[in-house]
């Protein structure tokens, strides 16, 4: 296992070896795991989800409906903190329901995906409005604490280490558990 500061690689390794067989994957990463794929692709068998374009949020709802689904099966659903605050209630959900969804929040603190399209339209360097409006730092979010106001263990993580812990620990049960990783 990697060990060190959180990184997108780092993430991936982390994925790849604790990674259970049979897991289903709901990947909302966009900005940050735009690689997991490759770096668990000798992970044990696994579906992979995600979907390109056309929707910001997807990935708690679509986890939640993977663990109804398919009620033997772990779900690990990877997902930005802007993307997670379109569906936050999804959380609930998986606490009411006793899913089996383990939520990895990598928090970048930003609409990460926005910028690359207001980057992409040729807008220019945004102005201090349009940071504002992509920016989700003040204040800072708190997962752990959102996740359980909606019934759902959590932790957060600030290196590769803590995440093989907190990830290993919410794979042993069999409840929902979110790990947010601060990046």
């Amino acid at each position: 296992l990697p060990d060190g500061r959180i990184t997108a690689q780092g993430i991936g390794a982390v994925l790849a070896a604790l990674m259970p067989e049979d897991a289903i994957v709901v990947d909302e990463s966009i900005s940050v795991g735009r690689n997991f794929g490759a770096a668990t692709a000798n992970a044990p068998p696994h579906d992979w989800l995600n979907i390109m374009g056309g929707s910001i949020g997807f990935g708690l709802p679509a986890a939640t409906g993977a663990a109804i689904a398919a009620p033997g099966r772990p779900v690990i659903v990877l997902e930005g903190d802007g993307s997670a605050m379109y569906t936050l209630q999804a959380l609930w959900s998986c606490a009411r329901e006793g899913l089996n969804v383990k939520t990895l929040i990598l928090a970048n603190r930003s609409y990460q995906i926005l910028r690359g399209e207001f980057a992409s339209v040729g807008a220019g360097a945004p102005g201090q409005r349009a940071t504002d409006l992509l920016s989700i730092d003040r204040p800072a979010l708190d997962w752990v604490a959102l996740a359980k106001g909606h019934g759902v263990e959590a932790v957060r993580v600030d290196d590769l280490e803590a995440l093989a812990v907190a990830f290993r620990r919410a794979l042993a049960s069999t409840g929902p558990s979110l790990i947010e990783l601060v990046l």
